[in-house]
């Protein structure tokens, strides 16, 4: 199995001064869930070479077993200050694509024309999808087989406005995931705020929180058969 992880390069939180990126357990136990079940990971970002951690999510309080194995794992650490540049990749390579989130993807990835371009590739193929959290921006802009919109009549999750209220960014970013799926007429849905949850629908799947990182990692895995 090659599973190829997709990772913002975007690390400005608006105009608030602060930073974003990537939450680490959204890339970690994902990752660790993939190499434990035997798959070769490849993970790539729009600008390459190291992407920017939320800091938030490197906080004591944030951290998980996942997290301490990635801190503790000095091959993972170089495999991801060297991602390769997004334009470089293509589906044929790989058996199914993978999208952690953070808030920097409702940045860079979700507009991005080589991320859609990629994703619609794998649909075509008809090969597994996954994001988790944010990352499930990445598929606003996708079109199906149909020339539709990708999610359109979909059961899909990702962080919910709710959960947006909780972390105080509501106004900071570009736009609300739920409200921005839903206005794509995707069957958006989810659990209680921060409580795992993951729908699959057909070989997409996605998850609504940090604590649905490794259960959409799982139902990816049992889509290739592996699980």
């Amino acid at each position: 199995m090659k599973i190829l992880m997709v990772l913002t390069s975007h690390e400005d939180l608006g105009n608030t001064g602060k930073k974003t990126g990537f939450w680490l357990e959204e890339f970690a136990a994902p990752y660790y869930t993939f190499l434990d079940a035997g798959a070769e990971v490849t993970i790539a970002s729009p600008k390459g070479g190291e992407p920017p951690v939320d800091p938030k999510s490197d906080l004591p309080e944030n951290e998980t077993e996942f997290t301490r194995r990635f801190k503790a794992d000095a091959a993972a650490q170089a495999q991801l200050a060297d991602t390769k540049l997004l334009d470089e990749v293509s589906a044929e390579k790989f058996d199914a694509l993978f999208y952690p989130g953070g808030h920097g993807p409702l940045w860079d990835l979700a507009g991005s024309a080589t991320s859609v371009a990629l994703i619609e590739a794998f649909v075509e193929a008809d090969k597994p999808v996954g994001a988790v959290c944010h990352a499930p921006a990445v598929l606003v802009n996708v079109r199906g087989k149909d020339g539709g919109y990708l999610v359109r009549g979909k059961q899909v999750t990702g962080f919910s406005n709710a959960e947006e209220e909780d972390a105080g960014l509501s106004e900071v970013v570009p736009f609300l995931l739920e409200n921005r799926l839903k206005l794509r007429e995707a069957i958006y849905s989810r659990a209680a705020k921060w409580a795992a949850y993951v729908q699959v629908d057909g070989k997409l799947i996605t998850g609504q929180n940090p604590a649905s990182s490794r259960p959409a990692a799982e139902e990816l895995l049992k889509l290739l058969g592996s699980a």
